[in-house]
């Protein structure tokens, strides 16, 4: 939410500078998240000056431009090359100066700088209205009064304002400070605990009167429930045009483009006092009644934007005497009723509606506006009168209204202030420390919660009705200690905690796990559980009759319920290498979730995700890419850890991936594991090599168990090391030399391990060659040479057996 600060010094006199502000405002719970420096003109005139066209003649070299000498209030005037049309002597002008930044366009700008124009020096600009941010018109130069002198820079002529704008991250439950005045009233609350009291400021209401009640406008409300309060008032007589320029520097601050005089009005009061507003065009309410109701569902209407949207049953609707809607109460206008430049007369609306009902209503039609935000968190219900009449006046003085009919006021039931009764020693609990009884009634004073009844326990209070969030005694002792002051609060320097030892076998082997890939650099991700439903589209194997949708979801990103975390990974990967830190390890244990017909179903998961090198770059390390191999050996690793030894090696049936395997134990997966395709990588922007690994962590716990650890003494005799360099042909696999190498020698063997694979144009066709080491070793002795060569013999006589292979 954005809050400019000179707003906020229409209702609050204070002199402070922006930051400090902010910061107070933070400590009171409206956490500053930034201020931006905005300009009701981008670049305030800098630069610009006024001058005086002393001659106009005719450039030599073109037939559209003139070549002009402009006093500007120095020694010397300046030669200006100018193509506008209507350039004149003795015309007063803005000049752009050499070094000036003009800003046509969004975006940096451009420099004015000294040069030739088809042969003439140029050393200036004469600008255009649009050329200096001070309009659209790009007919011709800018013609001042004659009565300004040369040399008066711009800024002076023209009504230029600087304001600090507040980016706030305001909290769902700060219904109260959805506005300008609420946020100034909440600052003075805070002002007022450093001794600074200031008057608040609220804008006066006291000239409104009926000048002429000669548009009835009836109101009937079919549902109290869903309108407890609906407020409105005709006004004849309007003009539309821009509002003012300074209402419209005010909307420009907080990012809302000026529209007209009614629009802006209207906008202008909802950020001012945060009681949305309509005005409808009164013309087009037929029988000049307005009806709030309900409409039979498939129902078809027309918002403001042209989309034809289709109502449901608990859709609120403004309609005419004929059940005709107009308006999508409290979220959006309808197409046909809306203030156009030809309307004459309004029906200004302001009312309370159901908070839910609204909520709903935006979340179904996917229509988030500014006043559905405040009518889904609440606002004042004794707010509508009072900001209906402030715009009415703003309509009157700014549109040339006539108040022309009596405020027709719809409140059958008035919702009384809530009580509630505060205990000393329940604050004090709560606060962790005793605050003097004289303070705390002083907080509650500058948050104008009254004190009804004081006993030596407690205080009875009742809360203003703009204070939808306060309805507990813990409500209230939050409200003390945010404007008292959090770093206010003593705190000890003893810290009492309870140790517990968690026997859950399930969580003892995630975190097994988690430490075991935490060592090897791994960081732990989290991910939304909810994801887009597109994402099934990417693979085969999701289907999206499978997705749990959600029935409110907040965005079309966060629709369903993920059926991989695959994605949801991707989607962290992507965002790391687009801050470029492209080397990346991590893991996630989350949660799946799929729908088969009427059943639901989770299931648990580990990935791995791993791209980019191994190890940050050193002088003595050479940098190698994460690979297949690297992620087999960590996926291995992790089962072995577990105790699951003895996997089968399978290609993978996943379609993500371009090369993977799966490792299973019988008919049961564990994991797959691969490369990620390159087409599925550039769906998030990723452009380098992603290796992904899915454990099936449900099944990974139930076939771990107990491992038995297996215990011996260190080996007192040597080992020995003897290589063999086979040539195979290409379809032979390391595994089938690891095995048979085991089965010839299964006493003194005790490791096999390709070193060096070697394919090239030097070798037959068809094969290539292996360079496997050997280790040798027995318990209690040291091996003689007659018995190692023996060994290997007999190792190379099972290769050429029953592999065909060649020493070389």
């Amino acid at each position: 939410m954005k809050i400019s600060y000179n707003w906020l010094k229409q209702f609050l006199q204070i002199d402070w500078e922006a930051s400090k502000a902010g910061e107070l405002l933070t400590d009171l719970g409206l956490e500053v998240e930034g201020i931006e420096t905005k300009e009701s003109i981008k670049g305030s005139l800098k630069g610009i000056v006024v001058g005086e066209v002393l001659t106009c003649v005719q450039h030599p070299n073109a037939d559209r431009l003139k070549i002009t000498t402009v006093h500007i209030g120095q020694e010397q005037p300046l030669q200006i090359v100018c193509g506008a049309s209507n350039v004149a002597a003795g015309q007063k002008v803005p000049v752009a100066t050499i070094g000036t930044v003009l800003y046509v366009d969004k975006g940096d700008g451009f420099t004015i700088k000294k040069g030739k124009i088809r042969g003439e020096e140029s050393h200036g600009m004469i600008c255009a209205e649009d050329e200096l941010g001070l309009g659209s018109s790009h007919d011709g130069i800018l013609v001042l009064d004659a009565s300004i002198e040369p040399g008066t820079l711009a800024a002076e002529v023209f009504n230029i304002e600087q304001d600090d704008v507040f980016e706030i991250g305001l909290t769902p439950n700060r219904a109260d400070a959805m506005s300008h005045f609420g946020v100034a009233r909440d600052l003075r609350a805070g002002l007022m605990q450093q001794d600074i009291n200031l008057e608040l400021i609220s804008p006066s209401v006291s000239d409104f009167h009926v000048d002429e009640r000669k548009l009835k406008i009836d109101v009937e409300v079919e549902d109290r429930d869903l309108a407890p309060r609906y407020s409105g008032i005709s006004i004849t007589d309007v003009v539309i045009k821009d509002a003012p320029e300074w209402i419209q520097n005010r909307l420009k601050a907080i990012g809302i483009t000026p529209k007209n005089n009614i629009v802006d009005i209207t906008n202008y009061v909802l950020h001012e006092l945060g009681q949305p507003l309509h005005a409808f065009d009164a013309l087009k309410i037929k029988g000049n009644k307005v009806l709030v109701k309900t409409l039979k569902p498939g129902t078809k209407f027309t918002t403001l934007d042209g989309v034809e949207r289709v109502l449901d049953a608990e859709d609120i609707m403004i309609c005419d005497a004929e059940s005709n809607p107009l308006c999508l109460a409290g979220v959006f206008g309808g197409e046909n009723s809306g203030v156009t430049e030809n309307t004459t007369s309004v029906f200004l609306e302001s009312a309370f509606f159901n908070p839910v009902s609204i909520r709903k209503s935006a979340k179904r039609h996917a229509l988030n506006t500014d006043a559905s935000f405040r009518f889904e968190r609440g606002v004042d219900i004794n707010m509508t009168k009072y900001a209906l009449k402030r715009a009415a006046l703003l309509i009157e003085e700014y549109a040339g209204g006539t108040l022309a009919s009596d405020i027709m006021d719809f409140y059958p039931e008035k919702i009384e202030d809530f009580q509630v009764f505060l205990s000393y020693d329940n604050a004090y609990r709560l606060l962790g420390q005793e605050i003097p009884k004289e303070t705390i009634k002083n907080i509650l004073a500058s948050l104008e919660i009254r004190i009804n009844s004081e006993t030596e326990g407690g205080l009875g209070l009742t809360i203003p009705s703009y204070r939808v969030d306060v309805q507990r005694e813990a409500d209230i002792i939050e409200e003390i200690l945010r404007v008292y002051g959090y770093n206010n609060i003593e705190f000890s320097h003893k810290l009492n905690t309870s140790i517990s030892f968690d026997t859950n076998k399930e969580v003892k082997i995630e975190n097994i796990v988690a430490n075991q890939l935490s060592s090897l650099g791994f960081n732990e991700t989290m991910a939304n559980s909810l994801t887009k439903s597109e994402y099934v589209a990417l693979t085969d194997n999701l289907n999206e009759e499978n997705n749990v949708e959600i029935l409110n979801p907040l965005s079309s990103d966060l629709k369903v319920m993920r059926q991989s975390l695959l994605f949801s990974g991707l989607e962290s990967v992507g965002y790391n290498i687009n801050r470029k830190n492209s080397a990346l390890k991590m893991y996630e244990f989350g949660k799946t979730y799929h729908k088969y017909n009427d059943t639901y179903q989770e299931d648990k998961h580990l990935t791995l995700f791993v791209t980019g090198n191994r190890t940050k770059d050193s002088w003595k390390i050479v940098s190698q890419n994460s690979d297949f191999f690297y992620v087999k050996g960590i996926v291995s690793s992790i089962l072995e850890r577990l105790g699951i030894t003895n996997v089968k090696t399978t290609p993978t049936k996943s379609d993500v991936f371009s090369e993977g395997i799966s490792l299973s134990l019988g008919k049961i997966k564990l994991v797959d594991f691969g490369v990620i395709k390159n087409s599925l990588l550039k769906e998030f922007g990723i452009k380098q090599e992603v290796l992904f690994a899915d454990f099936n962590w449900d099944t990974i716990l139930k076939l771990c168990g107990n491992k038995n650890v297996k215990v011996s003494d260190l080996p007192k005799f040597p080992a020995v090391k003897r290589d063999l360099a086979l040539l195979l042909d290409k379809g032979k696999t390391f595994k089938e030399i690891y095995n048979l190498a085991f089965q010839s020698e299964k006493n003194l063997l005790k490791e096999v391990d390709l070193f060096d694979v070697y394919e090239g144009d030097k070798l037959p066709e068809g094969k290539k060659s292996y360079a496997v080491s050997f280790v040798l070793q027995d318990q209690n002795k040291t091996l003689e040479d007659k018995q190692i060569d023996k060994i290997m013999q007999k190792l190379q006589a099972t290769f050429e057996k029953n592999l065909e292979a060649v020493l070389r």
